[in-house]
């Protein structure tokens, strides 16, 4: 049997949580499991929602509509877009880690250009789709190469990941404004965002107005739901509409049923918005406890943030990833999130923040 081989690689932050059980399965003790990617300060309570699903119905029991379920995307066009959006535009996905699959498959570009310190599943998913790939350092520096990224597309995340930093709004408007007449093409992806900004936020319905504009977002970090595997890809050009409609047939022949009537109960009924404002309110709370705690104690890097602020999921602190393993906290070097910076990453870690701060503090005030 012969095999294809893409160069991707299996997930480091999947191998590091496998060693934490197997020293937490040696030691008999426990590890903080900083490394992971999701909400863990709570989760959200569904108890209320649930008896609102008619699990016999047809919504459930048989395919859904290729695109997505009507009034879940009604629901997604008033939470997300002030119902500026066209539901024709909105395309359901498997979860975040499916839309950019199915964009980087449909997409014709010369290169993706990621920034310096990115989630490693871009570069994985590019190898596999072969789509050719580079790095930007700054915002500054896309602007000053703008004559040359014409034909290119550039990936934004906002709050990002590793870093869990936050760019002003404004200033990121302008930037996908003189990138989109240039001819460029930015794909927003912002699976964080909406864990802090709630339905008045019109930012997303500011960026719509861009032609080349392909928008990712998913309900996995803003709704505590990763494993529903939800999410949605969002732009108006319709030549890439069309294609990935057939692409999103033959990837899955629908998006699961239920996850879809879930979500569109968190986001229309007030069961569903008392659940996700509590689980948001929250995780909120705690992160801001534990970044407030880490630069206190001098471990948050702060050199990341001089331009902009650190929100969280993710924070990096100034501890490498075995100093750390060596008080019983789990994290995920900086290094493996860069590809152009490998020896500046090996001193700082990526901490995933939504932790319970009690919890957090517990575990570093023994540092």
């Amino acid at each position: 049997m012969k095999t294809k081989h893409s160069g991707a690689k299996y997930s480091a932050i999947v191998g590091i949580g496998e060693k934490l059980v197997q020293l937490e399965k040696e030691s008999g003790e426990k590890y903080l499991r900083l490394n992971r990617g999701i909400p863990a300060v709570t989760n959200i309570d569904l108890s209320e929602i649930i008896p609102l699903i008619d699990f016999n119905s047809t919504d459930i029991q048989v395919y859904p509509p290729n695109s997505g379920m009507p009034k879940l995307k009604n629901a997604i066009n008033k939470y997300y877009f002030q119902n500026q959006a066209k539901n024709k535009n909105l395309y359901l996905t498997a979860g975040g880690m499916s839309a950019l699959d199915l964009i980087f498959k449909t997409i014709e570009t010369k290169e993706v250009i990621l920034p310096e310190f990115y989630w490693g599943a871009y570069v994985n998913t590019l190898k596999i789709n072969q789509q050719n790939y580079n790095f930007y350092t700054s915002f500054d520096e896309l602007l000053e190469r703008k004559s040359e990224l014409k034909d290119s597309t550039i990936l934004i995340c906002d709050p990002n990941n590793p870093l869990g930093n936050k760019y002003n709004d404004q200033m990121l408007l302008k930037l996908v404004s003189e990138l989109n007449s240039n001819g460029t093409t930015i794909i927003w992806d912002s699976p964080y965002r909406k864990l802090f900004y709630e339905e008045d936020d019109t930012f997303y319905a500011e960026l719509i107005k861009f032609e080349n504009v392909i928008i990712v977002e998913s309900f996995s970090k803003s709704m505590g739901l990763s494993g529903q595997r939800l999410g949605f890809i969002h732009t108006t050009n319709q030549e890439f509409n069309e294609e990935l409609n057939i692409n999103i047939l033959y990837a899955t022949n629908g998006i699961n049923g239920f996850a879809q009537i879930l979500v569109e109960k968190i986001l229309t009924t007030a069961e569903g918005q008392k659940a996700a404002k509590a689980f948001r309110n929250k995780t909120i709370e705690d992160m801001q406890l534990n970044i407030s705690y880490l630069k206190s104690r001098g471990f948050l890097a702060e050199e990341f943030y001089e331009s902009s602020s650190p929100v969280g999921i993710f924070t990096v602190v100034n501890l490498s990833e075995n100093q750390l393993l060596k008080h019983k906290i789990g994290s995920v070097g900086l290094y493996y999130f860069t590809q152009i910076n490998k020896e500046l990453g090996k001193k700082y870690s990526r901490l995933c923040i939504s932790v319970p701060h009690k919890e957090l503090k517990a575990y570093f005030d023994k540092i």
